[in-house]
């Protein structure tokens, strides 16, 4: 469990340590930083880049399944702790304030953050390869057959009892995985409709407004 929740561990601590620098600057400005300032402008891009990784970078190598450049299950973790702190950088960016455009973009983001973490474990109900390849009910019958066929040769072993509960544990995962692989393939594929239309809104968004604050904070002055 901890091995599938690491992403998800590595992103509170980034944010841990975020929080912390966050009310140190509150502390050397005495106030909320504001969005337009050096440290809001700061947290901005950064979780903006952040979450352009995250739009573009996961989807780029799942359509190069045979590239050698990680593992698929690596950059889907990437992709999980970009979604999360990219998303929370831009909302300290915004000082607290959630009024016309940049209101939008923020709700946007809650939206898709909310949108994501359904999307993970709805992920995790399709049977994968260690590479994060999804498995065909052919493929998952055969592993169950393998599993069996270890079950059968450890049963009995009073000193092989954990390793026997272990295989005996993947042996049902895999089972109820095959009988609800056709409604977790229909799932992904319904919040896939939802959630990928909702990421290219919030990105054009993204774009309009922070074309809007250069334009209005840099080259009016």
């Amino acid at each position: 469990m901890l091995e599938r929740s690491r992403e998800l561990l590595f992103a509170l601590v980034a944010i841990f340590f975020i929080t912390i620098l966050y009310f140190l600057m509150l502390t050397l400005t005495r106030g909320v930083p504001a969005a337009s300032g050096l440290y809001g402008h700061g947290m901005g891009i950064l979780g903006f880049l952040l979450m352009l990784m995250t739009e573009t970078l996961y989807s780029l190598r799942k359509r190069w399944r045979n590239a050698r450049w990680g593992k698929m299950a690596r950059w889907l973790e990437f992709h999980i702790f970009t979604g999360i702190v990219g998303p929370y950088l831009v909302l300290l960016h915004s000082s607290w304030k959630f009024n016309g455009l940049a209101g939008v973009v923020m709700l946007l983001t809650g939206i898709i953050v909310a949108s994501g973490f359904i999307g993970r474990y709805i992920y995790t109900a399709v049977p994968r390869t260690a590479n994060g390849i999804e498995l065909s009910l052919g493929e998952i019958e055969t592993q169950v057959s393998q599993f069996e066929d270890q079950i059968r040769l450890v049963s009995g072993q009073t000193l092989l009892t954990p390793e026997l509960r272990d295989l005996t544990r993947q042996r049902d995962r895999l089972r109820r995985q095959a009988a609800n692989l056709v409604n977790a393939r229909r799932m992904l594929a319904l919040w896939h409709a939802i959630h990928i239309p909702i990421g290219l809104t919030l990105f054009a968004l993204a774009f309009v407004h922070a074309g809007a604050a250069i334009y209005f904070a840099t080259l009016l002055h």
